[in-house]
C-alpha cells in the first residue's frame, strides 16, 4: 500500500509515466531556489567574521542580523497569496529578481544603511522562491518520484550552503574586499533563477512532462481539483476547514520543529573543535567541507530512498540517529569539560570522537529533517490551499529558527554540554510525532491528498467522513477530454483561480 492507504498497482494503473528531460530540467531550474537559500544560510555568518568587513560595520551590524529572517518571515506568509494569484512561475521570478537586487546592494555596500535594505531584498527572495519551488515541484511530479525530486530542493539549498562555506572561507584572503565578493556573486545565480522562470510551464503540460499520450486518468484528477479549488475564494480560511486542520497542524509542526533538532549547536561548535585538533586557521575550512560533504551525501541519500522507504521511515531513522548522537556528544563533551578544569588542557582524541559523532548527526539530518520538511508540506495539503499552506509552513521554521538564534547562546552559557541534552530531548518528541501523528505519504497522488487524514488512526476523529469530500477517483467517463483541450480546460480555471484570494 502506498501511503499505507492506495494500492501501488491501482496508482501506477492510473498515472503512467515515464522520466522525462523535460520534467528533469523543469524540477531542475526550480531548485536554483534552493542553491540561493542555502548559500543565503552560510554566507552571513561567514562574511560577518571577516575582519575588512568588521572593520567597516562593527559593531552595529550585529543588532541587524535578524532584518532578512524577519522579512522571510513575513514574506513566507504572504507568499502563499501570492503563489495563488499570480502562479508559481511568476512567484519565482520575482524571489529571483528580489535576491539579485539585495545581493547587489550588499555586494556595493558603503553604509549600514544599503545593507540593511539589500537584506531585506533578500529575505523577500528567498520567502518567495523558497515557498514556491517545493511547490511547483511536487505538482510537476509523478506520485512515484515525487519525493526525490522535491528532495533535490533542499540538495540544491546543501550545495549552496556548501558552496558559500568554501568562498567564504577563500574570500577572507582578499583584501579588503573579499567580502563584497562573497555576498555579491549570489546574484548570478539569482539571475539564472529569474531568466530560467520565463521559460517553466506555470501548469504541467502532461504529455511533455510525463512522456506518454495515455495521461487523460491524472489529467481527470487535476482537472476535478482544479474545479474544486475555483470555488474556494480565500485559502487561508479554507486551511482553517475541519477537514484541512489536521493537515495545516502537521505541515507547521515539522518546519517549527526542525530548528529544535540542534543545527544550530552544531554550527557553533564545530569550527571550534577543529580549533582543538590543531588546525588553527585552516579550522573553519575543515569545517565547511567535511561536515558540508557530509550534509550533501545525506540529502543525496535521502533522494534516492524517499520513494522507496517512504518519508516516516527516514523521520524514523534519522532521529534516532541524531538523538544518540546529541546524547553521546553531551557525555564526551562533559568529559571534556572535567579534563580542562583537572589539567587545563583538552585531549585531541575527545575531539575527534565529538567530531565524528557530530558528522554521524549531520547525516542523519542530511536524510530526515533537512529535506523532509520541504517535502511533506508541499504535499499534503489539497490544491485549493496547498499555496497558503506551504507559506504558513515556512513562516513557522522562520519564526522558530529566529527566536532559537536570538536565545541560544544564553542557552549555551547555563546549560553547556547540557544544550546536546536538551536537543536530545526535543528530538525524542519530534520523533514521537513522526511516528504516531505523521501519516505516510509515500505514492499517494496529491488530488487524493484530502483523505489521507480521514484515514489515518487518530486524525480521522478530527476530519470529516470520506463521503462528505468530493471524490476524485470515480469521475463520469463523460468527463474525459482531448489532450489539447484539457490543458485549455485547465489553463481556464486556472484563470478564473487567480481572480480570487
Amino acid at each position: 500500500m502506498a501511503g499505507g492507504m492506495f494500492p501501488k498497482t491501482e496508482v501506477d494503473k492510473r498515472f503512467e509515466h515515464r522520466v522525462t528531460v523535460y520534467l528533469i530540467s523543469s524540477c531542475f531550474m526550480a531548485a536554483i531556489a534552493g542553491f540561493l537559500f542555502g548559500y543565503d544560510l552560510a554566507v552571513t555568518g561567514g562574511v560577518t567574521a571577516m575582519d575588512d568587513f568588521q572593520k567597516k560595520f562593527f559593531p552595529s551590524v550585529y543588532r541587524k542580523q535578524k532584518e532578512a529572517r524577519l522579512a522571510g518571515f513575513v514574506t513566507s506568509i504572504f507568499a502563499g497569496y501570492v503563489t495563488r494569484k499570480y502562479g508559481r512561475r511568476l512567484t519565482l521570478i520575482a524571489g529571483g529578481l528580489n535576491f539579485s537586487i539585495g545581493a547587489v546592494l550588499n555586494g556595493a555596500a558603503t553604509n549600514l544603511a544599503m545593507l540593511v535594505i539589500g537584506r531585506l531584498f533578500l529575505g523577500m527572495g528567498v520567502g518567495l522562491s523558497a515557498q514556491a519551488a517545493p511547490v511547483y515541484i511536487a505538482e510537476m511530479a509523478p506520485a512515484k518520484i515525487r519525493g526525490a525530486l522535491v528532495n533535490s530542493f533542499q540538495f540544491s539549498l546543501t550545495v549552496g550552503f556548501f558552496a558559500s562555506s568554501l568562498l567564504n572561507y577563500f574570500a577572507n584572503k582578499i583584501h579588503p574586499y573579499g567580502w563584497r565578493i562573497a555576498l555579491g556573486v549570489q546574484s548570478l545565480p539569482a539571475v539564472m533563477l529569474s531568466l530560467s522562470a520565463f521559460f517553466l510551464p506555470d501548469t504541467p503540460i502532461l504529455e511533455k512532462v510525463r512522456g506518454l499520450k495515455n495521461v487523460d486518468a491524472e489529467f481527470q484528477n487535476i482537472l476535478e481539483a482544479s474545479r474544486v479549488a475555483a470555488t474556494v475564494n480565500n485559502s487561508f480560511k479554507c486551511l482553517l476547514r475541519r477537514e484541512n486542520r489536521a493537515q495545516l497542524l502537521i505541515a507547521c509542526f515539522l518546519p517549527g520543529a526542525q530548528p529544535f533538532s540542534g543545527n544550530a549547536a552544531i554550527a557553533f561548535y564545530v569550527p571550534v573543535l577543529f580549533r582543538i585538533m590543531g588546525y588553527g586557521s585552516s579550522a573553519a575550512l575543515y569545517s565547511a567541507t567535511i561536515v558540508g560533504s557530509v550534509r550533501m551525501v545525506g540529502s543525496a541519500i535521502s533522494l534516492l530512498l524517499v520513494d522507496r522507504l517512504g518519508r516516516k521511515a527516514l523521520f524514523f531513522e534519522g532521529s534516532i540517529q541524531m538523538s544518540l548522537c546529541q546524547i553521546l556528544q553531551l557525555a564526551l563533551g562533559t568529559i571534556f569539560y572535567l579534563e580542562l578544569g583537572l589539567h587545563n588542557t583538552l585531549d585531541k582524541s575527545l575531539a575527534i570522537g565529538v567530531v565524528v559523532l557530530v558528522n554521524l548527526w549531520t547525516a542523519g539530518f542530511g536524510w530526515s529533517w533537512g529535506p523532509l520538511i520541504w517535502v511533506v508540506p508541499s504535499e499534503i495539503f489539497s490544491l485549493e490551499c496547498r499555496s497558503a499552506g506551504m507559506g504558513l509552513a515556512m513562516s513557522f521554521n522562520y519564526l522558530v529558527t529566529l527566536l532559537l538564534t536570538q536565545v541560544f547562546l544564553t542557552m549555551f552559557c547555563h546549560l553547556r554540554w547540557g544544550t546536546f541534552f536538551f536537543f536530545a530531548g526535543t528530538l525524542l518528541i519530534m520523533l514521537s510525532f513522526t511516528i504516531f501523528l505523521l501519516p505516510e505519504t509515500k505514492g499517494v497522488p496529491l488530488e487524493d491528498m484530502k483523505h489521507i487524514c480521514s484515514r489515518h488512526w487518530y486524525w480521522k476523529k478530527f476530519v470529516p467522513r470520506e463521503d462528505h469530500f468530493t471524490v476524485v477517483l470515480t469521475l463520469p467517463h463523460a468527463f474525459k477530454v482531448s489532450t489539447h483541450s484539457t490543458n485549455s480546460e485547465l489553463n481556464k480555471i486556472n484563470d478564473n483561480n487567480s481572480h480570487v484570494d
